[in-house]
């Protein structure tokens, strides 16, 4: 449902290019840091909702380069309090 998307946020929508992993910086950089807990293929079910809200919170709290070396957590708070 793209198109119905672009329309409601007056933006475009782009798709990555198959086998292109230097398209999807964030997304690849992301999967590197969650196969420190989990290889790929795991069975994430077999993790409780805590056991998987402990390791968001540590991403979540990791300083990132691509935000000026802010949290992710840092910058959606920033993000939240503008649109406030």
């Amino acid at each position: 449902q793209y198109p119905r998307i672009q329309l409601a946020l007056d933006a475009g929508v782009y798709f990555c290019d198959p086998h292109s992993p230097w398209q999807r910086g964030t997304n690849e950089n992301t999967n590197r840091l969650l196969r420190h807990w989990f290889e790929k293929g795991t069975d994430l079910s077999v993790f409780t909702a805590e056991d998987l809200d402990t390791i968001a919170d540590k991403l979540n709290n990791r300083p990132r380069p691509t935000l000026n070396l802010e949290t992710p957590k840092q910058r959606m708070r920033q993000l939240i309090a503008a649109a406030a």
